[in-house]
């Protein structure tokens, strides 16, 4: 089984402590394990392996490789509900998933998953990759809806996955952001990395990966704006992130600064933000597809309150 990295920034309160104990406090492991991790290699700072003794300078970066978990992690193969089949074929399944549902499991999730339910529904999934996102090329976060493509034959991980890699997909999403961008179409050019303080969160970071979101407005109203969103790459919380650095986070997303008054108003308890459209050429013939999402109840919800 694959093992998962994780990236962690060091906080001023780990200033001067060892390896071993701050990875112990801040990954919940014990000071054994953390102490092997080191001995192996699997932790770096800056870069740059480290001992278990090693002390380390708060602002400084931890990329630590996990060991393995002691129990694989196998989805569960029961249907999704509302999860909807847009195009199927030998090689491929595109799937209209829903807020709530996860890619595949990881650890700490006990809820739905999109390849459980397509084993569920009867469908082959793709045996490449890692055992527990066997098929999976790309993901969407469990709070985002909308078009999902997984790979239904071992051609069509292998071509897929180098679409993704080379960023020859269309993914074009549609968010409800708070207030007007300025200019109302432009593109943000920003680098995202883990936030500095709070690593469940991510933010324009001098240190980050380059990220490119290209935006433009379908519909202003009097307090938001409705967006079509192309990435250019596929940063984890990319849009969510970029639009809350410009101070117009999605609504309903208060992990990145949205008012909740405003999301209570559209009754919403997720961000409004729907991977719209996947565009790609076929794995096998190179046709160019391109499969769309409708909107979810949801956030057609939350559009016909601004509408008014």
């Amino acid at each position: 089984m694959s093992r998962d990295s994780r990236t962690l920034s060091v906080p001023e309160g780990l200033e001067g402590m060892r390896v071993d104990a701050a990875l112990a406090k801040l990954l919940g492991i014990s000071r054994t394990v953390a102490a092997e991790l080191a001995t192996a290699g699997d932790v770096e700072v800056n870069g740059v392996a480290v001992g278990k003794s090693e002390r380390l300078n708060a602002g400084s970066w931890l990329d630590v490789l996990l060991p393995e978990p002691e129990v694989p992690l196998v989805p569960k193969v029961e249907p999704v509900e509302g999860m909807d089949i847009l195009y199927s074929d030998n090689d491929l399944i595109v799937v209209d998933k829903p807020v709530g549902v996860a890619a595949h499991p990881t650890v700490g999730w006990d809820g739905p998953t999109v390849i459980g339910g397509l084993a569920a529904a009867g469908f082959r999934i793709s045996t490449s990759g890692p055992p527990e996102r066997k098929g999976i090329v790309h993901r969407l976060d469990v709070g985002t809806s909308g078009a999902m493509v997984v790979a239904a034959s071992e051609r069509g991980y292998t071509v897929l996955k180098q679409a993704f890699r080379e960023r020859t997909v269309l993914k074009t999403y549609h968010a409800l952001v708070q207030g007007h961008p300025d200019p109302f179409s432009g593109t943000i050019e920003a680098p995202i990395g883990r936030h500095p303080s709070a690593g469940w969160r991510f933010a324009v970071t001098s240190d980050g990966k380059p990220a490119v979101t290209h935006y433009e407005t379908i519909e202003a109203f009097r307090q938001a704006t409705l967006l079509k969103v192309h990435l250019e790459t596929g940063r984890t919380h990319q849009i969510r992130v970029h639009m809350s650095s410009l101070n117009h986070p999605c609504c309903g997303d208060p992990m990145y600064g949205s008012d909740p008054e405003l999301a209570k108003r559209l009754g919403l308890i997720r961000q409004w933000l729907h991977a719209e459209t996947l565009g790609f050429h076929h794995p096998v013939g190179g046709r160019w597809m391109e499969i769309s999402s409708p909107y979810p109840d949801d956030l057609k919800h939350a559009l016909e309150v601004l509408r008014g």
